[in-house]
Formats: structure tokens, C-alpha cells, sequence
């Protein structure tokens, strides 16, 4: 047992906690003033209800002993045999109560993260049973695939230093899923204004995000020692380096954004997320940038196709930026960084690459087909989307019966 990486690892886990109200924060600005409260809300509930399911069964289902490389048991429901000591097999220097904290957390930001695909639109008991459901069906297994000890993709060799398959791929690609199945709010193809409310929200909620991504990532060494330093300083280059990519792209076009700075910086994180511990912090200068112009540009495809209301632009951000982050950590990769990694494309091992990719396309497939079918059975059970009456008033009255800047109605 070390002191130092226990006390490491739970003030990560305090971090990585803090991400999910910036998340809320960083939506809630983006959306229309009517649906403020009921966007906050989506992330906000699941830090109870992915907590306790986490604590119930999630924990055992994506970290307990393997089922066939795809799922854990059950070994470990209600967290039975997970206890001060460490554990055998994962982050053995902490207490295996840590290690399971710190993964509650991820768990937690990643069905949140999905919903800015959703907002202005879903059903508030429509839209907590199906984050039961795509937590239990989708990210638990997932989880296992890639950090499980025996998980099929951690088999084959893919690497994931803190969520770039796990997290980003797998919700940005889910709330892509939603917004197909859900169709766009009322008035998006009518060129209806559905501008931010509150641009300070917003970069407020990206400078905690940024602020608790030195937990999701640093932390992921599960070691308060030097690659925790690298992963830190990478996952800092990586923001810097998107968001002036991102400003600079938009002077091209326009005028520099503060909406856009902040957007881009979070883009920087997405990408370096899979990567931060496997690469030198300068690679998060090419990763960062590359992400801004990805992102940007499937923003901006998406944003003039309108086909598809991707109410937040979930996919463009954490799918593409999740995307080529993985990818990039299967450019970059130098095992000078960490031994348990690999070398990368870079340094002659195209090999790596080749699971990067495999990892990128089976998380990808799953995600969006399970989603998919999950979407259409809350549909049928309890109906996904609110009445056009309730849209036109604002969900944070019709579901909520609250307003942001009124109070509760009488």
C-alpha cells in the first residue's frame, strides 16, 4: 500500500467528480434559456443514479472477473471482496475502494456526456431509464472490453490511457445514434434561432472541465510518480494547442469566438485522453490541433446539412475527436513513456495502429447499434420525446416545473 498514490488517485477521483456539474455548466450555457435547468439536470442526476448502480452491480460488470473477454461477473455485486486492501489485479498500490471510486467516476461523466445529443427534446423519466440501460448495456461492457483485465480488446493489445474508446467514441457516437432516432427540435429546419443563452456558462463549464481532466487523465497512472507529471502536462498541451487551433479557424471565417476558444479547448482534451500517457507531452501539440480542425469542420458539415439536430454537437466533439485521439495514440506511442504501452506508427510499429483502429470501429458499431435499439424500446415503453406543447414552452417548466431565472412556479 503507498500514501502517496492513494491519496493521488482519491484526489483524482474528487476531480474527475467535479467534471460532470462543469459538464452541466458547459451544456446548460449552450441551450436555449427555457431548457437551462432540465439540461443541468441530466448530469447532475446521474451523479446519484450512476453512483449507486456503479456500487450495486456496474463496478463487478465492468471490472470484475471476465466472462469470456466481453463482460465481469457478478463476483463483486455490491462491491463483495472490494475492500481497504489492494487488488490483485488493478492499481495494486491503493486500496481496490479507490481504484473502484476513481472508475465510478468515469462511469458517471460518460452517460452524462451523451445527453447534449438529446436536450430541448427528451422525456425526463424517458431519458432516465435509458441512461439505466445504456449504462448496464453498453458502458459496462465496453469498460471491460478495454480496461478489464481480460477484456478482448485490452487482449489484443488496443490502448485507452483514460477513456478516448471507453468515453469519448463510445457517448459521441451514442448521442449521434439519439439524434437520428429522435429527430430535430422544433423549428431547426425552419432556420428557427437556437443560439446559447449564456457563453460565460459555457467557458465557466470548460474551465472545470479542463480543471478536473488533470484527474481523468494524470490520474489514470493510478501512481502519484512521473507519468502522472507526462499525462498532465500532455493532457494541458493538447487543450492549449485545440483551442487556438480552434480560434484561429474561426478568424478565418469569422471573428474569434469565446464559445469557439472553449469549445476547441475541450476538443484538445478528448483527443489526448487516450493518448496521455503513452505519448511525450509534445505530441499534444499535433494531437490537439489536428483535433480543433476535425471537429470544426464536421461542426460545421453537420451544422449546414441540417438533417440531423445534434442539439450540442456531441459526435463532432467526443466522436471525432475520440476517433482520432485512439488513432493518434497508435501514431504517436513511444514504450520510452510507459513501459506498458507500445511504440507506436511514428517509431515503426504500423501494428498498433491496426488495433487502434479495430478498437475505434468495433466500440463504434456496438455503441451505435445497442443505442439505437435501446432508443426504440423506451420509446415504445414510455414514448422518448415530449409533446410539441411542452417543447414550445420549454422542458425546464414542463418537466421540471421550475424556471432558471424565476424560481419554482407557483
Amino acid at each position: 500500500m503507498n500514501a502517496a498514490d492513494t491519496g493521488w488517485l482519491l484526489l483524482s477521483s474528487a476531480l474527475v467528480m467535479l467534471m460532470t456539474p462543469g459538464l452541466a455548466l458547459f451544456y446548460g450555457g449552450m441551450v436555449r434559456r427555457k431548457n437551462v435547468l432540465s439540461t443541468i439536470m441530466m448530469s447532475f442526476v446521474l451523479l446519484g443514479v450512476v453512483s449507486v448502480l456503479w456500487v450495486l452491480y456496474g463496478y463487478s460488470l465492468g471490472f470484475g472477473p471476465d466472462l469470456g473477454g466481453v463482460i465481469g461477473n457478478l463476483d463483486w455485486i455490491g462491491l463483495r471482496g472490494v475492500g481497504q486492501e489492494p487488488s490483485a489485479t488493478y492499481a495494486t498500490t491503493v486500496p481496490h475502494l479507490a481504484f473502484m471510486i476513481f472508475q465510478a467516476m468515469f462511469a458517471i461523466i460518460t452517460v452524462a456526456l451523451w445527453t447534449g445529443g438529446v436536450v430541448e427534446r427528451m422525456k425526463f423519466g424517458a431519458f432516465l431509464l435509458l441512461a439505466v440501460l445504456w449504462f448496464t448495456v453498453v458502458y459496462a461492457p465496453v469498460a471491460h472490453w478495454v480496461w478489464g483485465s481480460d477484456g478482448w480488446l485490452a487482449k489484443l493489445g488496443a490502448l485507452d490511457f483514460a477513456g478516448g474508446t471507453v468515453v469519448h467514441v463510445n457517448a459521441g457516437v451514442s448521442a449521434l445514434a439519439l439524434a437520428f432516432l429522435l429527430g430535430p427540435r422544433k423549428g431547426y429546419r425552419d432556420g428557427e434561432p437556437m443560439e446559447p443563452h449564456s457563453i460565460p456558462m459555457v467557458v465557466l463549464g470548460a474551465g472545470l472541465l479542463w480543471f478536473g481532466w488533470f484527474g481523468f487523465n494524470a490520474g489514470s497512472a493510478l501512481t502519484s510518480g512521473g507519468l502522472a507529471a507526462s499525462a498532465f502536462v500532455a493532457t494541458n498541451t493538447a487543450a492549449a494547442a485545440a483551442g487556438l487551433t480552434w480560434m484561429f479557424l474561426a478568424w478565418l471565417y469569422r471573428r474569434p469566438s469565446a464559445l469557439g476558444v472553449a469549445t476547441g479547448a475541450v476538443v484538445g482534451l478528448v483527443a489526448i485522453t487516450p493518448a496521455a500517457g503513452f505519448v511525450d507531452p509534445i505530441a499534444g501539440i499535433p494531437i490537439g490541433a489536428v483535433a480543433a480542425i476535425l471537429s470544426y469542420y464536421a461542426m460545421l458539415l453537420r451544422s449546414r446539412g441540417k438533417r440531423v439536430d445534434e442539439s450540442l454537437d456531441v459526435w463532432a466533439c467526443h466522436g471525432v475527436g475520440g476517433f482520432w485521439g485512439a488513432l493518434a495514440t497508435g501514431i504517436f506511442a513511444t514504450a520510452a513513456v510507459n513501459s506498458a504501452g507500445a511504440d507506436g506508427l511514428l517509431l515503426g510499429n504500423a501494428v498498433q495502429f491496426g488495433k487502434q483502429l479495430i478498437a475505434v470501429l468495433a466500440v463504434a458499431g456496438y455503441a451505435f447499434v445497442t443505442t439505437w435499439v435501446l432508443g426504440k424500446i423506451v420509446d415504445v415503453v414510455v414514448g422518448l420525446r415530449v409533446k410539441e406543447d411542452e417543447e414550445v414552452v420549454g422542458l425546464d417548466i414542463s418537466q421540471h416545473g421550475e424556471r432558471a431565472f424565476g424560481g419554482i412556479l407557483s
